[in-house]
């Protein structure tokens, strides 16, 4: 009994929408329905903010990965017209697997900030800024510019990444042709698309690029193009994001077309330059991603939406006639209703069908003594499909950040590792594959010990990739496998549109608040 009287109770106890977890989706639903005029109360059963999409401290991550939820499972009483079912936890990582090569560490757990799903970045142009704009969520977050991108070779070789016309020419490694050969296509590009946004341009034989071409796997349009294997590479995989080997035929699980790698060349584009004080097409939040789910928190907070954290919910009500949701049953053994609830992944009720054949994607996060290059705090790397290994089927991303972001303490580099797979062995591969390549051992007496970073500390696990699911209650996804938020936002805008068809994703709102600005214009704010 003591127990449950620590919990305090909650008032009101009707809402329009009861949102369980504080991860990405959850709280832009939240912050949404609040703009929206909904009245929302908003749980979470961690004591902080971000669910799977938060940054925590050395110690925390540690602890997150290794336990599991400590939510009761509770056998409720079931009434004459109410069906009572047990919300119990759904582990969503596997072969966790953590290393310590320098006990140091433990007297800095504090001052890391590390993402759970990492690695993450932000185009300048790509929906998740568009959206922090729209809501005015970018009061509450503040972003640095990522400083290069570069394609790793396998053999300890880093190739730039060109993201403008004049970064093409000041690059070392690519010959005069090869130069040329980039820039025409990137003005090929840019003339279809200017011709397709023009008004006076009317039938479709007068754009530039085909209707043929555009329908065609883009790896052909690349061949048709002539383009050598360092520059499709470059495009394919570092620019155009890609998973797997396009060069795999109808093996390739995931074959992109032509007009979607030109949309995603187009965005890359129109990210470079966006900002004035945003030097390339990639920035980071100070502090972590787990920014982003607080920031949109603190803007539903604004609307009216009420907050509660270590608040487990141990039930679901539904209506035994027509299967409604009806309400909740929360740990403290008060029970509350709503309209409407939204859960987050790491929850499934008794009722649900558990996903079956659940794709998988495997992480690490590493932490280091240097970087990969001394003038460079922050970088992403792209190993293409076959540059580690010969049945290497997947990109690899690799994202290191240092403490000018404020994820670790100074002279402490952190890298995010991800990698889509099909299952743990093969996941574990790649990611050992891009550490050997990468890093050096503290045991490692080689020569060649010093011109490589020496791993101090590292996490690799499995997690599994659910999908977000309409019923009487809504579920959200997990992280994605994607670099950006663009198609969480978009599964994201879809669930809230199920849940109020009748109201709009976010009502433009008037964004003069420029008291957030900083003076330091390495920092980017975003106010356009």
């Amino acid at each position: 009994m003591a127990e449950t009287e620590s919990y305090p109770p909650i008032d009101p106890t009707n809402f329009d929408l009861i949102v369980v977890g504080t991860g990405l989706p959850e709280s832009i639903i939240a912050a949404a329905a609040s703009a929206a005029g909904k009245t929302v109360l908003h749980l979470d059963h961690n004591p902080f903010y971000g669910s799977h999409y938060s940054s925590l401290t050395l110690q925390d991550l540690t602890s997150f990965l290794r336990s599991h939820s400590e939510i009761p499972k509770i056998n409720p009483p079931q009434s004459d017209d109410t069906t009572t079912l047990d919300v119990n936890p759904r582990p969503l990582y596997s072969d966790v697997e953590i290393s310590s090569y320098d006990d140091s560490l433990e007297e800095h757990s504090r001052k890391f900030n590390l993402d759970l799903a990492g690695p993450r970045v932000l185009f300048c142009a790509d929906s998740a800024v568009n959206l922090l704009l729209k809501s005015s969520a970018n009061q509450y977050v503040e972003f640095k510019n990522i400083d290069a991108s570069y394609i790793g070779d396998g053999n300890g070789n880093l190739m730039n990444v060109p993201d403008s016309k004049s970064a093409v020419f000041k690059d070392k490694t690519m010959k005069y042709s090869e130069k040329n050969q980039l820039n025409s296509f990137f003005k090929l590009v840019q003339g279809h698309l200017e011709a397709v946004k023009s008004v006076d341009v009317a039938v479709d034989d007068e754009k530039i690029i085909s209707d043929e071409d555009l329908e065609s796997p883009f790896v052909v349009f690349l061949d048709k193009m002539k383009l050598p294997p360092k520059i499709k590479s470059i495009i394919l995989y570092a620019i155009a994001m890609v998973d797997y080997d396009q060069d795999a035929g109808e093996s390739c699980k995931d074959i992109l077309k032509t007009k979607d790698g030109i949309d995603r060349l187009a965005l890359y584009h129109s990210s470079v330059g966006r900002f004035p004080n945003a030097l390339g097409a990639l920035i980071y939040p100070i502090y972590g991603q787990g920014e982003l789910p607080q920031a949109f928190c603190r803007r539903a907070a604004v609307k009216g939406c009420l907050y509660v954290l270590r608040m487990p919910v141990i039930s679901v009500h539904l209506n035994k006639d027509n299967g409604n949701y009806k309400g909740v049953k929360l740990v403290s053994g008060q029970e509350l209703t709503s309209d409407k609830l939204v859960m987050d992944p790491s929850f499934t009720i008794t009722s649900s069908n558990s996903p079956s054949n659940v794709s998988k994607l495997a992480r690490g996060i590493c932490i280091t003594n240097s970087a990969l290059k001394p003038d460079i705090s922050s970088c992403l790397v792209i190993y293409p499909p076959r540059s580690l290994y010969p049945d290497q089927a997947t990109s690899i991303r690799v994202l290191q950040l240092g403490s000018s972001l404020a994820v670790s303490p100074s002279g402490k580099f952190v890298f995010y590792i991800s990698v889509v797979c099909d299952n743990a062995l093969e996941g574990k591969k790649s990611l050992q594959a891009a550490i050997d390549d990468l890093f050096s051992l503290h045991s490692d007496e080689s020569e060649s010990k010093e011109l490589k970073p020496t791993l101090l500390w590292s996490a690799l696990y499995i997690q599994d990739l659910i999908e977000g699911s309409v019923g009487p209650v809504v579920m959200t996804p997990t992280p994605d496998g994607n670099l950006n938020y663009n198609d969480l936002l978009d599964a994201t805008s879809k669930l809230f549109k199920k849940l109020y068809p009748d109201d709009e994703f976010f009502p433009e709102t008037s964004n003069t608040d420029s008291s957030d600005k900083l003076e330091d214009d390495s920092e980017v704010v975003l106010d356009s």
